[in-house]
């Protein structure tokens, strides 16, 4: 199996979340984790914010959440995560403090996210647990059903 093709199956898994979202008219953004070791993919989620009335209901939680509560711990690192876009600010800490060993993720976000942008929360001291990353899997087909989604909401408008 070719090196890359791990990670570009398990972002299609985390697209199909996304398009999920979607169609439950949230912001189209999906996530799964996987188990470093047995490479099982043992959580996937898209963005449920509206449908949870929950500001914190980002694809990116939901999956932390999920493994958290049936390992029965606040920390899961030998957990990887993949989602279609960079985390938000929000979403880097939660990431952080369950000490997710690598995030893997597709569209750059340079105005809202918490990763590569100006915020770049993996560089300031207050951040204990800094995972690997690498960006732009799949980015293009990530990131143009983002853009999709909001043209969409601005014809509708």
């Amino acid at each position: 199996m070719h090196k890359q093709e791990p990670h570009l199956s398990r972002m299609k898994i985390a697209l199909e979340e996304a398009r999920d979202a979607a169609l439950r008219e949230e912001v189209p953004i999906g996530a799964v984790l996987v188990h470093r070791n047995s490479g099982d993919v043992v959580a996937r989620a898209g963005n449920r914010t509206i449908e949870l009335h929950d500001p914190t209901a980002h694809a990116e939680i939901q999956v932390i959440r999920d493994v958290c509560g049936v390992v029965g711990a606040q920390r899961i690192p030998e957990y990887d995560l993949y989602v279609t876009l960079e985390p938000c600010p929000m979403c880097a800490a939660a990431i952080s403090f369950a000490r997710i060993g690598t995030v893997y993720f597709g569209a750059h976000d340079p105005k809202s996210g918490g990763i590569t942008s100006d915020v770049d929360l993996y560089s300031r001291s207050q951040i204990h647990h800094k995972p690997q990353i690498f960006g732009g899997i799949l980015e293009e087909e990530c990131g143009s059903i983002l853009k999709a989604f909001f043209q969409a909401k601005r014809l509708s408008l």
